[in-house]
């Protein structure tokens, strides 16, 4: 009997033991939600910005991980995420513009949705995510959006405008454009308003359809099949021009708070090349063609910008806690990212497409159900390319072997680890390329345009002399920059001689001059050379556990 005991009660054991291995071999992977926000510099509350109003980021700061010293590889659309969402960087893919497709150039690269799509995903795209048309919708997504889930109709917006005068306003601009540079015109030429304030619904701009778009097809999801894991890409346009956002978000702020930048002067001694003359925003209506941004419109693209950055932050706040509503968020991984910074008025300009620090340093946050440290922000030196290998480590995939980031998973549980030495970023020639990093256009030379971008090549003219050749530096000349822990170096070299010896070079001590006013290059010739040796070593040679 006693025997008989045992055994029974071996049994039980053995049994427990392979239902609990079971229920461990069968734990349904994290769901991924990737939130994407177009030109958002870290310009929130949690950031320190003691106006902005972000109260959805700043909670998602304070329970899980913000990255306060977090770069972009190219600060532009297409570039930039193209190189996040493949893991490689703009060169290795040969994406350096808008206009490149990375598909074209490689055809058979390992898209980050792809390959959880692969490891048993079901992926699906609301919004922005990758540039424009370049949206990989063969490989990258398992599932399109459905819009009748939305229950109403959409209506697409002319120009992106509510207004009635502000989209007559676009289409006669458009149009005369058109009429005189056909389809290259389409491309950035007449445009409507910088911003737009109306008392209207979220979901009347496409931002917020997209949360809306997004909450729909996560809880369809969650009901046919509710084994799954999904990877949510969800892109949000705002805080891209133009600034449109409903009224609510404009009376957040009283728009006395609201401080112009007193940087308003190129760096000294800085690269001529190094700064574009404001393009993009000045093909908008209402902006002066060249000439200084006054202070009352300054004031108020500032006002639109902030308007538009709390608007995305409703919308976020929305899915997350529908989210929470659907039982899922505790097996769900928030990673949220803007593909690069923006200048307001900061060194005299206005947009992306530079090399500095304030056009190339994102906000970048990371929240998952377990992980041990929260509330406590990293100062470590991370990159976007390294999302990829990061969601990889979290969700337990394999890491595909072209990528060429580092996952910071470990900082997630100790946010103060040791890390890289060093990030890179790079910019074609910003002074003659449109704001899509593409070389002037004839449209650009031709209108409005044509006396401005006299004046920017006269000023590299007068600094470069004879190394001047128009060809080349609108063509060739790259600018590659890399930032460490007290520094950031900007060396402009021609990128199809890559072993010739810089043009021009650049240096920024961030440990006096955070906000880059003085090229300090000239006089430090050894701090040069040493930075000039880590460049060299790229990437590879500044990951964390590499000695420099």
């Amino acid at each position: 009997m006693n025997r008989l005991f045992q055994l029974l009660c071996f049994i039980m054991i053995c049994t427990s033991c392979t239902s609990i291995s079971n229920k461990q071999k069968t734990k349904k992977k994290p769901n991924i939600l990737f939130i994407s926000i177009d030109d958002l510099r870290p310009e929130m509350g949690s950031y320190d910005n003691s106006i902005a109003v972000t109260p959805n980021l700043d909670k998602l700061s304070a329970q899980g991980l913000q990255f306060n010293r977090a770069y972009c590889q190219q600060a532009i659309c297409s570039p930039s995420r193209a190189s996040l969402m493949t893991g490689a960087r703009p060169e290795t893919i040969n994406v350096i513009e808008n206009y490149t497709y990375f598909r074209d150039e490689n055809p058979d690269i390992i898209t980050l949705p792809q390959h959880f799509k692969e490891n048993g995903y079901e992926t699906m795209n609301c919004g922005k995510v990758y540039h424009a048309k370049y949206n990989d919708p063969e490989k990258s997504w398992s599932k399109k959006p459905d819009k009748k889930l939305l229950g109403y109709k959409f209506k697409g917006l002319v120009g992106g405008y509510a207004l009635k005068e502000n989209q007559e306003i676009f289409k006669k601009n458009k149009a005369e454009m058109i009429a005189k540079y056909g389809k290259e015109a389409k491309y950035g030429l007449g445009m409507g308003p910088a911003f737009e304030c109306v008392d209207v619904p979220d979901n009347t701009y496409i931002d917020g359809m997209n949360a809306d778009l997004a909450i729909a097809n996560i809880k369809q999801m969650i009901t046919e099949t509710p084994d799954k894991p999904f990877f949510m890409g969800l892109g949000f346009i705002s805080p891209h021009l133009n600034f449109v956002a409903p009224k609510k978000y404009w009376d957040l702020y009283d728009r006395d708070q609201i401080k112009v930048s007193t940087q308003t002067e190129a760096p000294e001694n800085g690269a001529a090349m190094g700064l574009h003359a404001s393009f993009e925003l000045r093909t908008r209506a209402n902006i002066p063609n060249k000439g200084k941004i006054g202070d009352d419109l300054a004031v108020d693209l500032i006002h639109s910008y902030l308007a538009t950055s709390s608007y995305v932050d409703a919308q976020i706040g929305k899915v997350i806690q529908a989210l929470k509503k659907e039982g899922v968020l505790d097996n769900t991984i928030i990673m949220v990212w803007s593909d690069h910074g923006y200048h307001l008025g900061e060194m005299g300009i206005w947009g992306k497409a530079t090399n500095y620090e304030i056009a190339t340093r994102v906000p970048l946050m990371v929240w998952t159900p377990d992980q041990k440290s929260r509330g406590v922000p990293s100062d470590a030196l991370v990159e976007l390319v390294d999302m990829y290998p990061t969601l990889c480590d979290l969700a337990g995939l394999d890491k595909p072997s072209h990528l060429e980031g580092q996952s910071f998973a470990p900082l997630l549980d100790q946010p103060n680890l040791p890390w890289k030495k060093a990030v890179f970023s790079q910019y074609p020639t910003p002074a003659l390329r449109e704001w899509a990093a593409n070389p002037l256009s004839k449209g650009m030379r031709e209108t409005y345009f044509g006396p401005l971008i006299e004046e920017v090549e006269q000023k590299i003219k007068d600094q470069m002399k004879a190394d001047w050749d128009r060809a080349l530096f609108e063509n060739d000349i790259m600018g590659y920059a890399m930032r460490n822990k007290d520094y950031r170096l900007v060396v402009w070299k021609n990128r199809k001689q890559p072993n010739e010896a810089p043009l021009f070079v650049e240096l920024y001590d961030h440990k006096n001059d955070p906000t880059e006013t003085k090229n300090i290059a000239s006089s430090s010739p050894e701090i040069v050379a040493e930075l000039m040796e880590q460049l060299n070593k790229g990437w590879e040679g500044n990951k964390a556990g590499k000695e420099i």
